[in-house]
């Protein structure tokens, strides 16, 4: 398995060439190479599957922090806002990782295909957990990397490596979780549904009810199913994406503390200031400063 790991490894390095990041390499495939410890990064992570093959990475999801190492993997079932950090890296031993974002759709197709939908069982599971990859899993993504090396055969194989992927997954350790999602009917899709719409409606005055109607529960239930699946409560969801979008909003476009906080929801410029000050450790205009010298 070792030797499977820094096998890969080797071959993520060599598609980096001299470069840090290959964002894109195909649709949804990004990999990484960091050489030092980074600052965590508030981010939002959607449904797919990080690798890491040397060094660690640290995620802070909610109140809970799960660190991967060499030969583990992450997989996201819904969109989470979360903060992400390179926790071990050296110029010597440099961290190498691999993000390949998943489409629910093909998930579920697959799924389908497979008839794994009868296995599901009624637990809670959360959106996001790690495993040590398995065989299957390292080959496949290791297949996906050497194809980088063949432009003429990326178009054709590289959806099917994905559907092989995520067969293995599902098939795998992190089945359960993903199944749990997508199967019909259960709390988890039913949330999973909440939280894509409240990515799309962040901006919106939450009301408690509206949301347990949304997601076919009594609030109280409602609730409970939302913190087991995400970490977090409803309201936090919402501020974290509201704070992060802002936070773009100025970094990429130049807009103002004041303007980004009405154009993400907030009414009052304190309330936004005060809240971002907690989430990023500093009011807008310092943090924005700081990021951009």
């Amino acid at each position: 398995m070792a030797c499977a790991v820094s096998r890969l490894a080797g071959a993520v390095d060599l598609v980096l060439g001299s470069d840090d990041d290959r964002i894109g390499a195909l649709p949804g495939l990004n990999l990484y190479r960091r050489p030092d410890i980074t600052a965590p990064m508030h981010c939002i992570y959607g449904l797919g599957i990080g690798v890491t093959l040397q060094g660690c990475k640290r995620v802070l999801v909610g109140s809970e922090v799960l660190t991967y190492g060499p030969g583990q993997s992450m997989v996201t079932s819904v969109d989470l806002p979360v903060i992400s950090q390179v926790s071990q890296a050296s110029a010597a031993q440099p961290f190498l990782g691999i993000m390949l974002a998943l489409d629910n759709a093909t998930v579920m197709q697959v799924a389908d295909r497979m008839k794994l939908s009868h296995r599901m069982r009624e637990d809670e599971f959360r959106a996001v957990t790690v495993q040590s990859l398995d065989p299957g899993v390292l080959d496949t993504v290791r297949r996906l990397v050497d194809l980088l090396g063949e432009p003429q055969l990326l178009e054709t194989l590289a959806p099917l490596i994905k559907e092989e992927l995520i067969a293995r997954l599902l098939s795998g350790a992190h089945g359960p979780q993903l199944l749990h999602v997508i199967a019909a009917g259960s709390p988890s899709q039913h949330i999973a549904r909440t939280v894509a719409w409240l990515k799309l409606n962040y901006r919106q005055a939450l009301r408690m009810d509206d949301l347990a109607a949304h997601a076919h529960m009594s609030p109280s239930t409602f609730r409970q199913h939302f913190r087991a699946l995400t970490g977090m409560s409803p309201l936090q969801y919402q501020k974290q994406l509201r704070l992060q979008t802002a936070r773009q909003l100025m970094l990429s476009q130049g807009v103002d503390a004041s303007s980004a906080g009405g154009m993400v929801g907030y009414e009052s410029s304190s309330q936004f200031s005060r809240e971002y000050s907690r989430l990023f450790g500093e009011p807008p205009q310092r943090d924005i400063k700081r990021i951009r010298v």
